[in-house]
């Protein structure tokens, strides 16, 4: 059975920094894409950063020059470091991974608190 498994959330000060982690095991030949996606408290699930199996990035505006994704194929591994943290940061982040046969999989979340 294919798994995702997330750690590295919790609370932070405006300003501070986390890493968050995601591995990937199971049955895994392929992995196409790797990312994080974000939920905040009454707002619908955004893609905060994806790291494509062609090596490219994505990254939204809103997180563009603060946060920092990282995969390692060979461990099926994809890390997010998260840096000049924000109180609007805040939110329930999941770990997703696309495979060559465009299906899906979801960790179940880590929650990032920044907060003073």
């Amino acid at each position: 059975q294919v798994q995702l498994e997330e750690s590295g959330g919790g609370l932070v000060q405006p300003g501070g920094s986390l890493r968050l982690s995601c591995a990937a095991s199971g049955r895994i030949f392929s992995i196409n894409d790797m990312g994080w996606y974000r939920q905040a408290p009454g707002k619908e699930r955004e893609l905060v950063a994806r790291f494509a199996f062609t090596g490219s990035t994505y990254y939204a505006d809103s997180v563009k020059g603060r946060f920092t994704i990282s995969r390692d194929k060979a461990k099926n591994t994809v890390s997010l470091q998260m840096r000049s943290l924000k109180p609007e940061d805040t939110a329930v982040y999941y770990c997703n991974m696309l495979l060559p046969s465009r299906t899906e999989y979801w960790g179940k979340g880590t929650l990032v608190t920044v907060s003073s």
